[in-house]
């Protein structure tokens, strides 16, 4: 069974302008478990260069609070990441997000930029974490090369808008047009120990919808989901964390379980329904997450 390549439990993650020092700030006082830096489509092809020396001071002068600093770089094809680690590599982000990614080259590509930034800076190879983002018909084709192509590699971001203008479906609130993406996605880091981390709801005035789309990404095995206003961070924060009935329940389950193991018992009631080694496993899974 992999075993899921990160301590960290990532339940927010929102996305912030890299251009921006104002809207950095922000979220960095913010109920938010990751704050992502964007220096991709967050920002205008004109203000590429001003958003990497925003980032790079934010990094050097903003206090994140213990909140986890990603930056999420342009696409390897546009030769931009290599100013982009340049610039900010230095001033130590927790990691960074390699967007589109549509192969296993991609990602080596930009594995060997931070392991060079590493080398500079004499930190150890595999300091700086990665995120995949998954927003491209080829890159959830090669999702299987794309898991295995870095052991720096800590999860796989589903990105919705792209992927559905990418493929030419109609965006709609239900989001069946993407469903089979976002599922190979949160199956794909299940089997190689990765975190999942669901599609951004893109209207933020609309509190109810979110909790709705966010308690349906949990079902389907998601760990977090990203957001695009702070506003969202408290909704999906509460839905990826366990509930005191959940833990509870998790908790007189794994006793229930030791006590029968005890006895010499293998599967048996509990609650009301028959409970064997994949409900156990769901038990444990809700204390990690809890703790």
């Amino acid at each position: 069974m992999p075993v899921e390549n990160s301590h960290f439990a990532r339940r927010s993650l929102l996305f912030m302008p890299g251009d921006s020092m104002k809207k950095i700030q922000k979220a960095a006082g913010w109920e938010v478990d990751a704050v992502i830096l964007d220096l991709e489509d967050g920002v205008a092809q004109n203000r590429k260069v001003e958003a990497r020396t925003t980032v790079a001071a934010a990094l050097q002068t903003v206090d994140f609070g213990g909140r986890e600093r990603l930056v999420r770089l342009n696409h390897v094809s546009t030769g931009l990441p290599v100013a982009e680690i340049e610039a900010t590599a230095a001033w130590r982000p927790d990691g960074y997000i390699a967007p589109k990614a549509e192969d296993e080259a991609d990602l080596c590509a930009v594995d060997r930029l931070l392991e060079a930034a590493e080398r500079q800076l004499g930190l150890a190879i595999g300091a700086f974490r990665l995120f995949a983002m998954i927003e491209t018909a080829r890159g959830v084709m090669n999702l299987k090369e794309i898991a295995c192509a870095t052991p720096r590699l800590e999860g796989l971001i589903f990105g919705a808008e792209d992927l559905a203008g990418d493929i030419g479906a109609v965006r709609t609130p239900a989001a069946w047009e993407v469903f089979y993406a976002r599922s190979a996605v949160v199956t794909a880091a299940a089997a190689y120990g990765l975190q999942a981390f669901d599609m951004v709801f893109t209207d933020f005035h609309d509190a109810s919808g979110l909790e709705t789309e966010s308690r349906f990404a949990r079902q389907l095995g998601f760990t977090g989901k990203t957001c695009i206003h702070p506003n969202q961070t408290p909704v999906v924060n509460r839905v990826f964390s366990p509930s005191p009935d959940e833990i509870d329940r998790a908790q007189r389950l794994i006793q229930a379980f030791a006590a029968q193991q005890a006895a010499g018992a293998g599967a048996f009631t509990f609650e009301g329904k028959m409970v064997d080694m994949p409900m156990l496993i769901a038990a444990r899974k809700v204390l990690a997450r809890a703790r």
